[in-house]
């Protein structure tokens, strides 16, 4: 099938192409790994100190003091909303939200991230569709940043081989 454009309509954009895996900048802070996932709605950033001020604004660090992009400095937000947000595993949060200054692949933007503990999450930021949208392409078979090995299985599957029962006792009965 052919789609022919009419005259009134405007040439394509040529978007940036990301991959699935991307070396972002957030409010000064550069080199920061994140995670594209075209599955996930919003944009979420590992925050820690999370408080609101008598001036009634919402401050926080971004990453905490265990993380090697960890600087300590407090941002201050006098706008900010609130939002139930929905994780992988279904449970729901409340969390803020705030418009941070961004810079992907050298285009500047504000992207709204929710205000996580992502610290055991392999990445600090995930960006999600509405950060993304009319602003890249994604190809998940491009990757900037180098991803964890994957976890040894192996004395797991051979704990099941020997005593399927056991195992589930042990370990999904809980």
């Amino acid at each position: 099938m052919t789609i022919q454009k009419t005259p009134n309509q405007a040439p394509e954009k040529t978007l940036p192409i990301i991959g699935s895996t991307a070396y972002i900048k957030v409010a000064g802070i550069a080199k920061i790994p994140a995670k594209i996932d075209t599955g996930a709605d919003s944009s979420s950033i590992w925050a820690s100190n999370i408080s609101v001020n008598s001036d009634s604004q919402l401050e926080f660090c971004l990453f905490a003091p265990e993380s090697p992009l960890y600087t300590g400095a407090k941002i201050a937000a006098d706008e900010y909303k609130v939002q139930r947000v929905r994780n992988s595993t279904g449970d729901i949060h409340i969390r803020y939200r705030v418009a941070l200054p961004a810079v992907i692949k050298g285009k500047r933007m504000r992207i709204n991230f929710t205000l996580a503990d992502r610290s055991r999450n392999n990445f600090p930021v995930l960006l999600g569709r509405k950060s993304l949208n009319n602003k890249f392409l994604v190809d998940v078979n491009k990757s900037a940043v180098k991803r964890p090995a994957p976890m040894d299985n192996t004395d797991l599957a051979a704990e099941l081989a020997q005593n399927p029962r056991e195992f589930h006792q042990k370990y999904m009965s809980k």
